[in-house]
């Protein structure tokens, strides 16, 4: 058919070593891909409620802090495409094992480190690591499985990673709050050395047989630097300025301060988009001379997968804007505690798991497409209606209620998502394919940061400093956070779309 490239099955697609992947011990591998992705999902989000107490102990600054928080999202989402790729070259389970371990030694380093660089450092491992392990636990689920099995892993990894976001701040200030926030770290080394034993047990090798020669060393180097720099530039700019330098940085020893004429910001966008041009069309050329690439474009040739990705990114930017402001409007604006804090947003997370795990029934009976849409409904009713309602006197029993609905919206969409968008990709570009989805992932989480977060913060100036804030301080927050929640709802809206869309060219 034009224009799809059908998977169907494709026994000889991908080429798998040892023994045959069934039963008990093909779910079993499941749990340990499911465990691992866990592992680094949680990291992106568990950090952030533990840096108050890193800033006090280490004795590091507000823009130190902030960079230990953004590194590990930048170098992520630079490595996802270059990762997935390699993995699918060398074998995916070598590359989740490798993964693993890296992993394990940034958090071993971040957990002993006595200094903001040290920190940073580490967090720059664990994003290497993490980029590592995220395509790989994907590609190996579409290796694995075939058929209605295939749509129930695919629940199960979509569930997981939307949930566990959502409980890492309840994680992360249970954490800090009973031991020290190096356990945050501390806590990854039994798990990753019980991940590798599991995967070792459970997981079978499968790679790509491809005849392409050569590898694309420029190509690597061109998506590192685009991804990189735009994910910095959005994660960024509402703290350094989307056009005029309204903060410092330095970087390999140059400081961008205020008086600088430019922000660096627009810079870095800049230069990545330039550079993301030119990967574009290095990987273009590549493809007529028939050597091997980072990207194949023509993945996008596929409609299930291209609007698969629109809607992918719009869930992101919702979940990720979302748990930039609901733990500001919470504390400050509701005067809750960090902990209480953390148990309301974790109703997000229970909304979903108990959706990802019915999720693959309501397929069954309304397609996976239809289940995205009733998803993002969900979610854009819940986020809308959280507009609505939200104020200084908002209960948290309210709250967590539209946040459980939200969290049942999220698990539908994105359970369904991940299977949906891979449904027509042969398993032979999986990791490809996996690895494309999880870096638009990544880019939509960076931009609703981003965007929902400038949004929220232009109501009031700047955030607080204070632990706690006055009345009028408080109404502004609330009314900052409706604009926010707005914004958050357009973009869930958009995704609506898209995933209407998904489901007429699925149905073609």
């Amino acid at each position: 058919m034009p224009g799809r490239l059908r998977q169907k099955e494709e026994p000889m697609a991908s080429v798998t070593t040892g023994a045959t992947v069934n039963g008990r011990r093909r779910w079993a591998g499941l749990g340990a891909l499911a465990a691992s992705l866990s592992m680094i999902v949680l990291d992106g989000t568990i950090v952030g409620v533990a840096l108050p107490t890193i800033i006090a102990d280490l004795g590091i600054s507000v823009s130190e802090a902030q960079w230990v928080n953004g590194i590990y999202p930048v170098v992520f989402a630079a490595l996802l495409l270059t990762a997935g790729r390699v993995g699918d070259r060398i074998g995916r389970r070598r590359m989740l094992l490798m993964g693993i371990a890296a992993f394990v030694t940034g958090s071993l380093l971040a957990a002993i480190s006595s200094t903001a660089a040290l920190l940073i450092a580490s967090r720059v491992v664990q994003g290497v690591g993490g980029a590592m392990i995220l395509p790989t636990t994907l590609s190996s689920v579409n290796a694995t499985f075939r058929g209605r099995d295939r749509a129930i892993a695919f629940g199960v990894w979509g569930a997981v990673i939307s949930g566990m976001a959502a409980l890492g701040p309840l994680l992360g200030g249970w954490i800090t709050s009973m031991f020290s926030w190096q356990w945050i770290f501390l806590v990854n080394l039994p798990l990753g050395a019980a991940l590798v034993v599991a995967v070792l047990l459970t997981v079978d090798e499968s790679r790509e047989p491809s005849g392409e020669r050569g590898f694309d060393l420029l190509g690597l180097l061109l998506s590192v630097v685009g991804l990189g720099l735009v994910v910095f530039g959005l994660i960024e700019g509402a703290e350094l300025g989307w056009w005029a330098q309204t903060g410092s940085i330095s970087i390999f020893g140059v400081t961008w301060g205020p008086d600088a004429a430019v922000s660096i910001v627009p810079a870095a966008l800049i230069t990545g988009a330039v550079a993301l041009v030119a990967f574009t069309l290095w990987q273009r050329h590549r493809a007529r001379v028939g050597r091997s690439r980072i990207l194949d474009l023509s993945l996008f040739t596929v409609p299930t997968f291209r609007w698969g990705n629109v809607a992918a990114m719009c869930v992101a930017m919702g979940e990720f804007g979302l748990l930039f402001v609901l733990p500001l409007l919470i504390i400050e604006a509701l005067g809750a505690s960090p902990m209480l804090a953390g148990l309301t947003l974790a109703a997000m997370g229970l909304g979903a798991f108990l959706a990802g795990a019915s999720a693959r029934h309501v397929a069954a009976r309304f397609s996976p497409p239809t289940v995205v849409i009733i998803g993002l409904v969900l979610e854009t009713a819940a986020v809308l209606g959280l507009a609505a309602v939200v104020s200084v006197d908002l209960s948290l029993w309210v709250l967590t209620g539209i946040l459980l609905v939200y969290g049942v919206g999220l698990g539908l969409a994105s359970a369904q998502l991940t299977g949906t968008v891979l449904a027509d990709i042969p398993v032979a570009q999986s990791g490809q394919g996996s690895a494309t989805q999880s870096t638009v992932r990544q880019i939509g989480s960076a931009l609703g940061t981003a965007v929902i977060g400038t949004v929220f913060v232009a109501g009031f100036g700047a955030l607080p400093q204070a632990v706690t804030v006055d009345q009028e301080t408080a109404v502004l927050m609330a009314d900052a956070a409706r604009r926010a929640l707005l914004v958050a709802g357009g973009f869930l809206a958009v995704g609506a779309v898209s995933a209407l869309r998904l489901r007429q060219r699925a149905r073609a």
